[in-house]
């Protein structure tokens, strides 16, 4: 079972020695109209936090050339921002711990300035000139500008199970956790992104949120979630639907478990889960990426001893970003990192019987979010 609520691991993360060397960040993504052309845009923000007990009265940016060479760890809140597709950014602003405010036990809530996130409201803003994007490479920002205010409803989570439970979050076991709390959520309010007015709506954002935490990132980086949904089969859309997959290569303790994934398929109300932490359910996953000259793909193989999920997604590559983070050492390990909120692709789900596998549908799939990258 994964559809289960917990917004405790939503909380706040950063104690022990997190609080000197890791990060904790909320990330959502989701889709907007335009008030003007009526067409949609896919947007994401990010509230991102690193190392407090490094904290200056200042933001201490890593990739900051005498911060390099002292080997400064960063420390700040960095509010991140931007869309994917024509005019495409990414967009960073920075806080210092002094001027943050974190409320972290469950229900979550983080405020600096006029930006704040909780578990129902996000409201914010981010603009860097285009000096400011030249003259500051430690920003690994573009220029642009955004604002939001909007509704947060999580509707179906992916919880992975005791991986990220209080247990092994206490012993700090993995060096990267992942709890996506609403891969179905659903936004309604107001963007404006570079002067235009965008619309959110609760039925048509096919929105999704998750947080990640840890001591350092994954390599290879893979992520993969959509709930708009239509069947090949009856031709309808599948309203009750989503899937998510993640991970890549986690560590347990810096030792590397290679090439694992979780995933799990809410399809139409049953769920299919293909856990790696989850040996009694036989998990096995193949997965595979290609960059070409115009698109990058993915294909996922999930199987456990009752069902199959195979998910083949592609992008185009003109509407993805080669997305910006700094490691909590430091070091910006991660510069092919993939990611993209307007993937397509089609997702076979199959059960198994004594006969073989036996198709339970066949799925068009847009409005995918995707991600990969390994270091480089």
């Amino acid at each position: 079972m994964f559809n289960i609520h917990d917004i405790t691991r939503d909380e706040m993360m950063l104690k022990g020695t997190l609080k000197r060397k890791g990060y904790d960040w909320w990330w959502h993504s989701f889709t907007g109209v335009n008030k003007r052309t009526g067409k949609e845009k896919a947007f994401f923000i990010e509230y991102f936090l690193c190392n407090p007990a490094k904290s200056k009265s200042y933001p201490v940016l890593g990739q900051k050339p005498e911060n390099k060479e002292k080997h400064m760890r960063p420390s700040y809140m960095m509010v991140k921002a931007g869309s994917w597709g024509k005019g495409k950014a990414q967009l960073h602003r920075f806080f210092s711990w002094d001027d943050v405010c974190v409320k972290g036990n469950a229900p979550y809530a983080v405020m600096a300035d006029d930006c704040y996130a909780s578990e129902t409201r996000l409201i914010g803003s981010v603009k860097v000139s285009r000096e400011e994007a030249k003259a500051h490479p430690e920003y690994m920002s573009d220029e642009g500008s955004m604002s939001w205010d909007l509704k947060v409803r999580k509707e179906i989570p992916f919880n992975v199970g005791y991986g990220a439970s209080k247990f092994f979050r206490k012993i700090e076991a993995f060096e990267m956790y992942w709890h996506a709390e609403g891969m179905k959520t659903c936004y309604e309010g107001t963007v404006i992104y570079n002067g235009e007015e965008y619309e959110v709506s609760f039925d048509k954002s096919y929105g999704y949120a998750d947080k990640n935490w840890g001591r350092d990132f994954t390599s290879p980086w893979v992520w993969l979630s959509s709930n708009c949904m239509r069947s090949r089969l009856t031709g309808e859309k599948l309203t009750n639907s989503v899937f998510d997959i993640g991970g890549g290569c986690p560590k347990v303790y810096f030792v590397p478990l290679k090439r694992k994934l979780l995933g799990g398929f809410f399809y139409e109300g049953k769920e299919y889960e293909f856990n790696f932490s989850k040996f009694w359910m036989m998990p096995r996953t193949v997965f595979k990426f290609k960059e070409g000259e115009n698109f990058v793909y993915w294909y996922v193989k999930q199987s456990n001893f009752k069902s199959i999920m195979v998910t083949v997604v592609k992008c185009d590559k003109k509407d993805m970003l080669l997305v910006n983070y700094e490691s909590p050492d430091g070091e910006k390990r991660h510069n092919m990192l993939w990611n993209g909120g307007t993937g397509v692709g089609r997702v076979r789900l199959y059960k198994k019987t004594l006969r073989g596998p036996k198709l339970i549908d066949d799925i068009d799939v847009t409005h995918i979010g995707c991600e990969y990258g390994e270091y480089c």
